[in-house]
């Protein structure tokens, strides 16, 4: 992949352009913007938010966005939105193996499938969880999503994601955040795989850190915003919006990647999670996963996160006379696990990359017997978990899966069964 230029800083007012003098000095929306430009604004929050919530970004443009033909229904069976979209499901843990590319060429809209959802868009809140298969590029198309933000962790296969304000190059072991409403196109050079989150609710912020203090978990300067970059070829595009829970489609004459020039807090980003500090025990017992907090989408109750995203990468185990895997729970969250790389400690077989997992709201679940057994007896010298990253979408809301995640898409009907050798050991001493 080329090398591109970012800027640095999550939650930052940056400020970029394509050609020298188009950003207006000292005001927003002068008279007449250089170089012939269009000023628009794209609000991510109320124009009355708190300053320190307040998302939005000017964007200084050949033409504005309203310039696009009227819209017309595109069908596509496999993309579902909110709660209303899912079907009855037994409080079963379940589990997915890897979800196969799909047959024949196909874009990064025609390859997403929906497995999991919850909330409604329209009330703001809730999410989806998507798998997506790629094997050609989104060349005249763009996609636009006013019903949620878009978090992509590619599984397999490189992203180069064009935005309005930029481009970001995404590879595995690193993810995308895309804004609410902002048009974005993928372009992929051989099959890819990965995951989706789609955020209906507050907008993805960095939680806070509490007695951490001010270093550790994800840092702001990792994460990179693009610089202003325009498509100068001429041509029509199609425009996919996902609005209101279906797709619709429209045709227009130029590009919508056409910012000469922008300034703001709301944009796109990358981060390489390698660069996530892990934070873990180095006396005994096992911390609550909420220390792996890469992301938060806060819901209108303190605490109870909208939607976390949540890492599991490499690291260091050094607790004593302690059993180093995710203890045994039951849990008032929901949890939406996926894997990128290595093995996950707690399912050590059966877990693939490219696979998905759900427990629900008060679903037990934890390592399975192969597992337990293993960290039971085994010698607690420092010890590191290495090539492997696994994470979670976890939410407040019971997630329902779809049609198409019950229906013949890798559903293992047997995954209980991992956990029917953790046998009664007790022993009455008395």
């Amino acid at each position: 992949m080329s090398e591109l230029s970012y800027q640095s800083g999550f939650g930052n007012q940056h400020a970029s352009e394509a050609i020298a003098g188009s950003l207006p000095v000292g005001r927003n929306s002068p008279q007449r913007v250089a170089h012939g430009l269009y000023a628009e604004l794209l609000s991510g929050a109320a124009f009355t938010a708190p300053r320190a919530d307040n998302l939005r970004t000017w964007l200084y443009r050949r033409q504005p966005s309203v310039v696009v033909g009227g819209y017309r229904p595109l069908d596509h069976e496999g993309l579902k939105t909110g709660a209303k979209d899912g079907v009855s499901a037994p409080p079963d843990p379940m589990r997915w193996a890897p979800q196969p590319l799909l047959d024949g060429p196909h874009d990064f809209i025609a390859g997403l499938r929906t497995l999991v959802v919850n909330g409604d868009p329209d009330a703001q809140t809730g999410m989806a969880a998507h798998v997506y298969s790629a094997t050609s590029s989104m060349e005249r198309r763009a996609f636009v999503n006013a019903d949620g933000e878009l978090l992509i962790v590619p599984e397999q296969g490189a992203l180069t994601i064009s935005t309005e304000l930029g481009v970001l190059e995404v590879a595995p072991g690193e993810i995308a955040l895309l804004p609410r409403g902002m048009a974005f196109k993928v372009a992929v050079s051989g099959p890819s795989r990965g995951y989706v989150c789609e955020n209906y609710g507050a907008a993805f912020r960095l939680p806070e850190l509490g007695p951490i203090g001010s270093n550790g978990l994800a840092n702001p300067r990792d994460f990179l915003a693009p610089v202003a970059a325009f498509e100068a070829e001429a041509g029509a595009y199609e425009i996919v919006k996902k609005y209101g829970g279906r797709l619709w489609t429209a045709r227009q004459d130029h590009t919508p990647f056409n910012v000469v020039a922008w300034h703001g807090n709301l944009t796109p980003y990358k981060y390489d999670t390698s660069h996530f500090m892990v934070i873990g025990s180095i006396s005994f017992d096992h911390p609550d996963p909420s220390i792996f907090t890469v992301l938060t989408s806060p819901s209108d109750t303190p605490g109870w996160a909208n939607v976390d995203f949540v890492i599991f990468p490499p690291r260091w185990l050094v607790a004593e006379d302690t059993f180093r895997p995710p203890w045994y729970h039951r849990n008032v969250m929901s949890e939406f696990m996926g894997l990128v790389q290595g093995q996950y400690d707690a399912k050590p077989e059966g877990f693939k990359p490219g696979g998905a997992s759900l427990h629900n709201t008060m679903v037990p679940h934890g390592p399975d017997t192969e597992a337990f057994a293993k960290a039971s007896n085994a010698s607690l010298a420092p010890h590191k978990l290495d090539n492997t990253l696994a994470f979670m979408f976890e939410t407040r809301w019971r997630l329902l899966p779809t049609a198409y995640a019950m229906q013949g898409t890798g559903l293992e009907t047997n995954y209980a069964d991992c956990w029917a050798g953790l046998s009664d050991n007790f022993k009455d001493k008395a």
